[in-house]
């Protein structure tokens, strides 16, 4: 690892912009890579995908900020679902038309600034939807590991282990590290089956899909970009207070969350799953002081070389369910918990009793499985209760001023 001291440094040498930018790119890497894995998506389209989203984005903020985007994972449970109700072209019109979605919030941000966002989703709407996005997929991470319980809780067991113990870059990549870990133990175990490797060619194009039109997965998909869009604005404050520099200011929020919103568009287009700027990748910024843009563009033309390498993709097909499984079982709990964690950074007052049914309706309708429908549409699950929660907080009277800070950090 090459760092330095010092954010100023400019790094004359190619060769070192280089391997820092490789090095980035393995911070993303793991859960670039996990997403599609985990909705059915080539690996290879994801990295594509993150790539040029990342050269969009840069090019859209003037390549002022150094951010690397990679595969969302708030995505997950809603591309899982509506996958099944409209199949994965009809779900990636849905993913196309939440860039849509970012594309209008920019343009109320620029014109009436962060404040409306904040009064329409404060952290009583916001904390439980992201609760639901990491507990609705709890079953299914359970039965991804149960498939060999020896593999998923030794994968388990080393992403716990490197998030509390371990220091420095390593502590940044625990997803990679449990899923390197879990793949040479299930190796050992003669649980892999390497024919893909061998059958694959060295240089091939990720399988694009062609996305379908569809309502009914456009209306299911627009509700879940709330979160993503307020993640989004902690992530803007975060990169911006490791580089000591105001990013919401210049180039502005409007315009880095229109990057994220054609970068996400794109990669609907392509077949890949959405967009978003990496917290692995600000906390590796922040632990080596470097906060070139340079850089993160490096990382991200590194990212459409992998992507076109037939062995990687046929790698990444490879990696046994029960490894998947075991690091779902953090990760979905870790996501659930970042709702608890706005909830408390946002000091929402649990005292309220609007409150109280704010939040109690919003994960109840979200778990519970509720669901609306009208012909050939429906709304359910993550869409729905952010729907219910946008409108119940709008509707239900509050003498106080509207809850602060609920971005997520």
């Amino acid at each position: 690892m090459i760092s330095s001291g010092n954010s100023d440094v400019d790094y004359h040498s190619p060769t070192k912009k280089i391997v820092l930018g490789v090095q980035f790119l393995f911070v993303a890497f793991g859960a670039t890579v996990l997403v599609p894995l985990l909705v059915g998506i080539d690996p290879a389209v994801a990295l594509f995908t993150a790539g040029v989203g990342t050269l969009i984005f840069h090019l859209i903020t003037k390549g002022m900020v150094p951010v690397f985007l990679g595969s969302s994972f708030a995505f997950i449970a809603p591309i899982v679902a509506a996958t099944e109700l409209y199949g994965l072209p009809g779900t990636l019109s849905g993913l196309i038309a939440v860039g849509v979605v970012y594309g209008v919030v920019s343009g109320i941000i620029k014109v009436w600034g962060l404040r409306v966002i904040e009064k329409i989703f404060p952290a009583v709407v916001v904390g439980p939807v992201i609760m639901i996005i990491g507990l609705s997929l709890a079953p299914v991470a359970v039965n991804m590991a149960k498939t060999n319980w020896l593999i998923a809780s030794v994968v388990l067991l080393t992403a716990i282990t490197i998030v509390v113990y371990a220091k420095g870059i390593i502590k940044l990549i625990p997803i990679f590290c449990g899923i390197i870990v879990g793949y040479i133990l299930s190796v050992a175990l003669g649980a892999v089956d390497f024919t893909p490797i061998a059958e694959a060619d060295w240089i091939a194009l990720p399988e694009f899909v062609r996305p379908e039109f569809s309502w009914g997965a456009i209306l299911y998909m627009l509700p879940v970009a709330v979160a993503p869009v307020i993640e989004h604005v902690g992530d803007m404050y975060a990169i911006g207070g490791v580089a000591n520099k105001e990013f919401v200011k210049n180039p502005g929020l409007h315009r880095t969350i229109l990057g994220d919103g054609i970068a996400t568009a794109f990669a609907g287009f392509f077949g890949g799953p959405p967009n978003t700027t990496y917290s692995e990748v600000t906390g590796a910024i922040a632990l080596t002081k470097i906060t070139n843009p340079v850089i993160l563009r490096i990382s991200a033309i590194t990212a459409i070389c992998f992507s076109v390498i037939g062995k990687v993709s046929a790698f990444l097909k490879t990696i046994p369910q029960a490894v998947l499984g075991g690091i779902m079982l953090l990760l979905f709990g870790m996501i659930a918990s970042i709702g608890i964690k706005t909830l408390i950074e946002a000091k929402a007052d649990f005292g309220k009793t609007r409150n109280q049914v704010i939040i109690s309706i919003v994960l109840t309708v979200g778990i519970g499985g509720a669901q609306i429908s009208y012909g050939t549409f429906s709304l359910a699950g993550i869409g729905l209760a952010s729907v219910v929660g946008v409108i119940l907080n709008l509707i239900l009277p509050d003498k106080s001023k509207a809850i602060k800070g609920s971005h997520v950090e």
